[in-house]
């Protein structure tokens, strides 16, 4: 699993106008490829009347998945140019169709990918593009005598923290990010004098400053 990438926060939408047509960029994030398809699908029967749906994806910690739909505009004019967008903004997992409504102008190969360009960026500003840090589950069971000091020393350090278990010890669900776990062990042994038990669990992402 990769230490952190860029993907959005959710699906979006949002339309520009470039010389009367109408460009609608969509956005979602995605996992796998059925998702990405099925997003596609879902929005060329949402627009069955548009004049085109072009698409792309990228999918996978190595950019694995990267396929792209020119839906009856020129060859290279259209797909391509969204992908290179999810490209150059470091994106991953991420599906983006924009629609387009034929307003009665042409706009010509260069004009073309420079809308679909845009149109794929404006889906972005709509899904909002986050990123994503690994973190490690590291569950830390001490008596109650410890709990205070180690609460507070968890605060001042700004870790990320879970739910916290009571039985006759305390278990604290502590989420340091994934790079640190070995170090934020040593750390929290050394400040319970060895007097924690602790397991580590899974791995898991979390959004970046929240």
């Amino acid at each position: 699993m990769i230490e952190r990438y860029r993907t959005v926060r959710g699906p979006g939408n949002l339309e520009i106008v470039i010389k009367k047509s109408r460009f609608i960029g969509h956005i979602m994030p995605v996992t796998t490829e059925e998702e990405a398809n099925a997003f596609i699908d879902e929005i060329k029967k949402k627009h069955w009347n548009a004049t085109h749906n072009c698409s792309a994806y990228m999918i996978g910690e190595r950019d694995e998945i990267q396929k792209q739909s020119d839906d009856g505009e020129p060859s290279g004019t259209a797909g391509k140019p969204i992908l290179e967008v999810i490209k150059n903004q470091q994106l991953k997992n991420v599906a983006i169709v924009v629609t387009r409504y034929f307003g009665g102008i042409m706009l010509g190969a260069g004009g073309l990918i420079r809308a679909y360009t845009d149109g794929a960026v404006a889906a972005i500003e709509a899904g909002k593009a986050i990123t994503k840090v690994l973190h490690r589950e590291v569950l830390v069971e001490l008596d109650y005598t410890w709990l205070g000091k180690v609460e507070n020393e968890l605060r001042s350090r700004e870790v990320r923290t879970g739910e916290t278990g009571f039985t006759d010890k305390v278990t604290l669900t502590c989420l340091p990010p994934d790079s640190e776990t070995e170090a934020f062990i040593a750390w929290i042994t050394d400040l319970t004098q060895g007097q924690s038990r602790i397991t580590e669990g899974q791995r898991l992402y979390f959004i970046e400053g929240e």
